[in-house]
């Protein structure tokens, strides 16, 4: 394959399922030819939707503002049941339900998820414990606590709720996990709960729509 030519500068990449932020930062390094190459804002495998990446020293010292700009997700929960990770990669454990939730319990109770909260982030995350990562200590069955954090939610809007299945549009601030907050629905209602579906639709400027696909810049 060949190489393709890439001007230094910032693009909005649409993130496939199952590849790592690290995996397309990798992909336009070897196909830029440019060794700096950067990120804002980590998507985990699951997640699909916008990553911001800079090409080039210029374009990289501007990351860290895009990625304290206002996000945009639409993210599907499935309650009665919960997992180690937050997501579809954990192991699963059901509750057994006697009172499914009703929409306008959901509607009135997930008022109490928006504002400045209070949030810890998964055990299974890349927050670093003591130095390490959260995920490798996880991994290697280490016993440790996550600190809480305080995380702003400007806005979480209902787009479809058929048990167990709700559907969610979530504003954010920076440095909210999104497995977090489908775990703390779950909580909230007594039924445990954990993301199934994640696709980030906007970060500060850059949206969904206007997004590259990896395949895209291919040169075939």
């Amino acid at each position: 394959m060949e190489e393709k030519n890439f001007s230094e500068g910032i693009f909005n990449i649409n993130k496939p399922l199952g590849m790592t932020s690290h995996d397309v930062v990798a992909r336009i390094r070897r196909l830029s030819g440019i060794k700096k190459v950067g990120h804002a804002g980590t998507l985990d495998p699951l997640a699909t939707g916008v990553l911001v990446v800079g090409v080039g020293s210029e374009a990289t010292k501007k990351l860290g503002k895009i990625v304290e700009k206002e996000k945009e997700y639409i993210a599907e929960i499935k309650l009665g049941v919960e997992s180690t990770t937050d997501d579809e990669e954990g192991e699963k454990t059901e509750h057994e339900i006697k009172d499914k939730p009703k929409l306008r319990d959901i509607e009135k109770n997930l008022n109490k998820f928006i504002g400045e909260i209070i949030q810890l982030s998964p055990r299974f995350s890349s927050v670093r414990i003591r130095g390490k990562r959260a995920y490798k200590r996880a991994r290697d069955g280490e016993e440790f606590s996550l600190p809480p954090r305080s995380v702003e939610i400007k806005e979480i809007k209902i787009i479809e709720y058929v048990w167990p299945c709700l559907r969610i549009e979530v504003k954010t601030g920076i440095g909210v996990y999104i497995r977090s907050l489908a775990r703390d629905i779950g909580k909230e209602f007594g039924v445990g709960g954990y993301l199934t579906a994640l696709k980030r639709t906007r970060v500060g400027k850059y949206t969904i729509d206007q997004a590259q696909k990896l395949e895209d810049l291919e040169v075939k």
